[in-house]
């Protein structure tokens, strides 16, 4: 029998798994990156509505928290909708590569939120990844437009993660996803009646396969891996979940290249690129986990 310790890392690389699965799950779905994250997000809302109501979760927060958390939806709503149109524009592999260089845009926007100063070792990886990024965008110049979606990507999530944070200290995991589905949801919308064409019959009319990917993508990778990700948290360090999900990438990247073999083979210097990025994110989570031990035992 495996014990409750080995249960829940295997748990959290399974959820590691999910999170890469996101962008197979991207490329597999037909519709724009735009209504792509509508339904997402709109799917997710109600599964998690659900959930609350079935955990008897209290909903109500104050008018300044609902604003707080609004911001944050319009900001995950743009992080999404950026990543999927990443992979449209370009593939998987670009989109997770430039994902991975959101721990540099971290770096900086945590010092302007929690008004501490920027660690050096912090610019000198920021230095690296942007090294990383040129090498992969002089081998891979076809996929620019991809490119630059997947580092804006990175910076929406970035920007998300930091504010999220801060969040957790107030409110439940729960409420706070509620709030920010609910209120990205509505963005897309507005967006949406105001420069496209709305929400047309042709806009619901989805296809089998389309709606059980969009489905799977809303439930499973979504609403089941965020309350699982909580629950994870209550067993398995911060550090150790950080460090797991820095994985992502590599996981997608390996599993594009075993089912789109085609489309997702790079140039060997995309590799070298993509290799930098992710050793300087795996090595910065380890090194600010060394500074808060120290922290801890001065």
């Amino acid at each position: 029998m495996l014990s409750d310790k080995v249960k829940n890392h295997l748990h959290l690389h399974f959820l590691v798994f999910i999170a890469g699965f996101t962008a197979i799950l991207g490329e597999l779905i037909s519709i724009e990156a735009i209504p792509l994250v509508w339904f997402r997000m709109a799917i997710a809302t109600i599964l998690i509505f659900i959930y609350i109501k079935v955990a008897k979760v209290k909903l109500k927060i104050n008018f300044k928290s609902f604003l707080m958390l609004s911001m944050a939806g319009v900001i995950i709503a743009l992080h999404w909708i950026t990543f999927f149109a990443s992979i449209k524009e370009a593939n998987i592999s670009i989109a997770l590569a430039m994902f991975s260089t959101g721990a540099f845009f971290a770096s900086f926007i945590e010092p302007v939120i929690y008004k501490r100063s920027i660690i050096w070792y912090e610019i000198l990886f920021g230095i690296i990844v942007i090294a990383g990024v040129f090498i992969i965008t002089q081998s891979e110049i076809k996929y620019l437009t991809g490119i630059i979606l997947g580092i804006s990507s990175a910076f929406f999530s970035s920007l998300f993660a930091v504010l999220n944070g801060s969040f957790l200290k107030k409110h439940s995991p729960t409420v706070i996803s509620f709030y920010e589905f609910l209120s990205g949801v509505f963005f897309i919308s507005l967006y949406m009646l105001c420069f496209t064409e709305g929400f047309s019959e042709e806009f619901f009319s989805l296809s089998q396969s389309d709606f059980g990917y969009l489905f799977l993508l809303a439930s499973v990778c979504t609403a089941y891996a965020f309350i699982a990700s909580v629950h994870i948290m209550k067993t398995i360090s911060p550090y150790t979940v950080v460090l797991s999900y820095n994985l992502e990438p590599i996981y997608g990247i390996v599993m594009a290249l075993i089912l789109f073999p085609e489309k997702e083979k790079m140039s060997i210097s995309f590799y070298y690129g993509a290799i930098i990025i992710v050793l300087v994110v795996l090595l910065n989570a380890i090194l600010k986990n060394s500074r808060k031990l120290k922290r801890r035992h001065s």
